[in-house]
């Protein structure tokens, strides 16, 4: 079953529109839920005005005085409220105050306009440099959120003597994950012997983090709230963390009211209250010696974190360690801060801050080439990490890893050193179109962070049913990328079995256990290999209990599970995640191995620049990579084309717009992504090298292909119009005209 491209489990439902995403469920008696949300980016809230024409006895309402347990969203941190109450401090413009519930949905929203609130504005900080320079203190005491520091050797000891020392400063800005469904949650609280019951349907990441925060929201055990996973249209990141909130203002209302709660967002206030990509900068200073050899590097990355924490010390903690992205360097050092705003807090967006601190790296050794007079392909080349070199974090690379070939292989495909050489040529020429092409190499940590797999001790298992076939039980939720076809693929190898015979449970609290959640590329390599030695043990203990005897069929098989069902009533086999023994990460010095394995990858893009109007076209991109082993070939083309897809506008349309901390570009009029008919093909190569770690020799791929599209496209625009100062991303067709009119006027 590894290796082929077997169809998508939820194919047929989706295509023949017979899948129940949340908003399709019927809840009868439901109230329509709505949020009240703060107006200005920070104040103290005096009051709350409830305007004339509105049947405001009709309407369930609640407050921050409503609620029975913590006011805190469980998280990282638990420093977000659900709502802000009479006296507390506003820290963005759509912070939630109250919320309102009517059977009417139209009726619900006219309401929430009649609603005032009484605010005693304060200054704000609106951007990076402002919380820098403590222009406020509005977190903390230094605008903190998170800050990590990494060192490998001594860069200071190295600036004096160097051959060569570069410096640049490198910004990214927020990107709305956009994804087709917007955020939806259904709530019932029911009366039980045992006391409330809460539960919620919804579209979410993350069963087990929904969970977490509802016990802790109205202070329930674990066995009083469930979590159901709905059919899911699109996350990319933006739904692991914020369904927390919605779920819990949904289930407030339902606890309040006695009935149902429906809480769907509309298109505008899920592009404004919902997190996306932290913004960033980055600067970099690097010694070279005089062949090109990377002597030092020091790299100072800071994120927007918005109002509170969120994702915001994971993001960073991803964005730190790739800062140094696949090159040997002796000496490294790393300062790394997420610090507080008075906007919306980001969260999670695929890649969550490798993005960021990669484009700095991949863009600036573009720049450095150029500066040295060097061949940007060939100082990547005689820089590049190679098996028992080490990482800044002093982790040794124990693969056989070639990147060299890795980059050949883009190049070839995409024909780099032919066009160079015909496009510098040709755009010497009066030809008003410009062309050029550029790559970027780099890699994504498969898995959590650090000690981040064990501390979540994630479990998985599979069930035998009634009727012989086996059920995969996992809380790691399908949102698009292929989690129930690529689980059904592996328990089925393991297994000896057809494909048909293998299914997923739906994701419910009450009925799987926690897998831990569904990001950070983990889903095939870790929960996949869970699932694999749970059906390798669950086969064994049918052997051993004298129901199956090997060799099998399929057909002996499923007459072993029915008889097993039958006579035991239930037959089911559990896995957890155990650390390998070669990994070993300390969480207090970033030292160690910070992710069990990497994906690797190269991507080259050419592009086509009209001087008349500044717009970029994409007339060729070329992903290859290395993810280990490919379980579907199909689904990961997918995934990587979708990857690219996004990269694409990031960094070259995808602009956030904010005025006084609130998105102003809202809209799916005004927030331009990229559609089809802006894409070029998407060229994908997969180079396998069977990883032991994971099952069947596969690596994570999904946060993968948003690492490489933003350098490589910019790398290709100067390739196309010389040096200008391309230092930031998205580069919008008139933030490029401001860049190139710095250089032909000054």
């Amino acid at each position: 079953m590894i290796g082929a491209s077997s169809i998508r489990k939820e194919g047929r439902a989706k295509v023949m529109g017979t899948a129940c995403y949340t908003d399709d469920k019927f809840v009868p008696d439901a109230l329509h839920g709505v949020t009240v949300r703060s107006q200005v980016p920070r104040g103290i809230l005096k009051g709350i005005q409830f305007g004339e024409g509105i049947p405001w006895g009709e309407f369930t309402i609640v407050t921050a005085a409503d609620i029975p347990g913590t006011n805190r969203v469980a998280s990282v941190v638990h420093d977000q409220p659900f709502l802000v109450g009479i006296g507390e401090e506003i820290t963005h413009p759509e912070q939630p105050v109250v919320l309102l519930a009517h059977p009417d949905r139209r009726l619900a929203e006219k309401a929430r306009k009649a609603v005032t609130l009484e605010v005693e504005e304060r200054p704000a900080i609106l951007d990076i440099q402002a919380s820098l320079d403590l222009e406020q203190v509005i977190y903390g005491t230094h605008n903190l959120l998170k800050e990590i520091r990494i060192q490998k050797g001594d860069p200071e000891a190295v600036w004096a003597s160097a051959a060569h020392v570069i410096e640049g400063e490198y910004h990214t800005g927020a990107q709305e994950q956009m994804y087709l469904e917007t955020n939806a949650m259904v709530a019932v609280v029911e009366q039980e012997a045992a006391g409330l019951r809460v539960t919620v349907w919804g579209s979410l990441q993350c069963p087990y983090y929904v969970h977490g925060a509802l016990k802790q929201l109205f202070g329930l055990p674990e066995g009083q709230v469930r979590v159901v996973a709905m059919e899911m249209g699109g996350a990319f990141g933006g739904k692991e963390d914020y369904p927390s909130v919605n779920a819990g203002h949904a289930a407030l209302l339902a606890w309040k009211s006695g009935r149902p709660v429906k809480v769907v967002y509309d298109r505008e206030e899920d592009l404004a209250c919902t997190t996306k990509r932290h913004p960033s900068r980055t600067r970099l200073k690097t010694a070279f010696d005089a062949e090109g050899h990377l002597l030092a590097l020091d790299v100072d990355f800071v994120l927007d974190g918005g109002a509170y924490a969120t994702m915001s010390p994971v993001v960073l903690s991803r964005g730190a360690l790739h800062s140094a992205s696949v090159y040997r360097c002796p000496n490294v050092k790393v300062h790394a801060r997420a610090v507080a705003t008075n906007t919306p807090p980001p969260g999670a967006f695929r890649g969550f801050g490798a993005p960021q601190s990669l484009f700095a790296m991949e863009r600036h050794m573009d720049v450095c080439a150029r500066k040295m007079g060097l061949d940007a392909v060939e100082l990547r080349r005689k820089n590049f990490l190679r098996m028992g070199d080490t990482m800044a974090t002093g982790q040794v690379i124990r693969e056989d890893l070639d990147l060299g070939g890795l980059m050949d292989r883009a190049l070839e495909e995409i024909d780099y050193h032919r066009k160079r050489t015909t496009f510098a040529a040709a755009n010497d020429s009066q030809n008003p179109i410009k062309r050029g092409v550029g790559l970027a190499v780099f890699m994504h940590g498969c898995g959590f962070t650090g000690g981040g797999e064990s501390y979540l001790a994630s479990v998985a298992g599979v069930e035998g049913l009634a009727d012989g076939t086996v059920s995969i039980l996992a809380a790691s939720t399908e949102m698009g990328q292929g989690k129930n076809t690529v689980f059904a693929q592996i328990v089925a190898e393991a297994l000896k079995l057809p494909f048909d015979m293998v299914e997923t449970a739906e994701v419910d609290t009450d009925r799987v256990p926690n897998s831990g959640p569904t990001v950070a590329s983990r889903s095939t390599m870790m929960v996949g290999r869970i699932l694999e030695d749970a059906a390798i043990s669950f086969k064994q203990a049918l052997v051993q209990q004298g129901f199956l005897k090997e060799p099998y069929t399929a057909d002996g098989f499923r007459e072993a599970v029915a008889k097993a069902v039958a006579t035991l009533g239930s037959v089911k086999c559990y896995g957890q995640y155990h650390r390998p023994p070669n990994i070993a990460w300390n969480d207090a010095t970033y030292q160690g191995d910070a992710y069990p394995t990497y994906s690797w990858a190269c991507y080259a893009a050419e592009v086509a620049v009209d001087l008349d109007t500044y717009e970029v076209k994409v007339e060729d991109f070329v992903a290859v990579q290395e993810v280990g082993r490919v379980v579907n070939p199909t689904l990961a083309a997918g995934q990587i084309e979708g990857g690219v897809a996004q990269g694409i506008g990031w960094g070259l349309w995808e602009e956030v717009t904010m005025k006084q901390g609130r998105m102003i570009n809202n809209q799916m009029t005004n927030y331009i992504i990229p559609t089809s008919a802006d894409l070029p093909q998407i060229r994908v190569v997969f180079l396998e090298n069977p990883h032991p770690a994971g099952p069947g020799g596969a690596k994570g791929l999904g946060e993968l292909p948003m690492d490489g599209p933003a350098p490589a496209l910019i790398n290709a625009l100067e390739n196309a119009l010389g040096p200008l100062r391309l230092d930031e991303v998205p580069m919008t067709p008139d933030r490029l005209l401001g860049r190139y009119e710095e250089v032909t006027h000054g």
